[in-house]
């Protein structure tokens, strides 16, 4: 959506509001509401080529917060060439922050990582979100000094934070871990939990949490 469509009812008093919609109409954006105003806040990120407002970065005083809506490669991957410049550019800007203080980074990041992070791997290793490409951008991620924290937390647990609407798919809990809290792998010792509210029904999505 866009800005200009914000309803009263979507703002919430003692919530600093942070939006950052798509040129394109009715596609992608990303919103944060915060009780804390943050130190700054900064919109998309360096060398992404890309206006479809996929990041927003605020600065508080212990930690960087990045909300991310990464970009699905698409039915035959035919956006994965696009997927993965934008990735480098993302882990970049992680990077970069990560240098000045802890990143707590979050959002839809359209990977399963593992094969335990899908209901059925072996059908899906040509799909979008699941690609040998886009699992190695994430390892790549988490190797540049980053963790999984619900990985951290609960290395054997099958949980999905994500189910198609076809096929009766979260019915039968058929589904994807593709929405997850990565931090600065310094900043773990400050996370209580990570978790994933799976019971929580009203979209393909369910949320995801972090205590810190």
């Amino acid at each position: 959506m866009q800005e200009e469509q914000l309803e009263p009812a979507m703002r919430f008093d003692g919530y600093h509001l942070y939006m950052n919609s798509a040129e394109k109409k009715g596609y992608s954006g990303t919103l944060v509401y915060s009780r804390q105003e943050p130190l700054s806040v900064v919109y998309d990120i360096e060398d992404e080529g890309c206006d479809e407002g996929r990041v927003i970065t605020l600065e508080y005083p212990e930690f960087y917060f990045v909300t991310a809506y990464v970009p699905n490669s698409k039915d035959g991957l035919l956006r994965l060439d696009f997927r993965m410049t934008w990735e480098d550019a993302l882990r970049r800007h992680l990077m970069k922050l990560d240098k000045k203080k802890p990143v707590i980074y979050t959002g839809d990041l359209n990977v399963a990582h593992e094969e335990i992070d899908l209901k059925n791997p072996d059908e899906n290793h040509f799909s979008a979100g699941f690609s040998d490409e886009e699992r190695g951008k994430f390892s790549e991620l988490l190797a540049a000094g980053f963790s999984d924290s619900f990985r951290v937390f609960y290395p054997e647990k099958e949980k999905y934070t994500w189910w198609s609407y076809r096929t009766r798919a979260r019915e039968r809990n058929v589904g994807w871990r593709i929405d997850y809290f990565v931090v600065s792998d310094r900043f773990m010792k400050e996370v209580k939990d990570s978790l994933i509210y799976d019971e929580i029904e009203g979209s393909d999505h369910c949320p995801v949490g972090l205590l810190i």
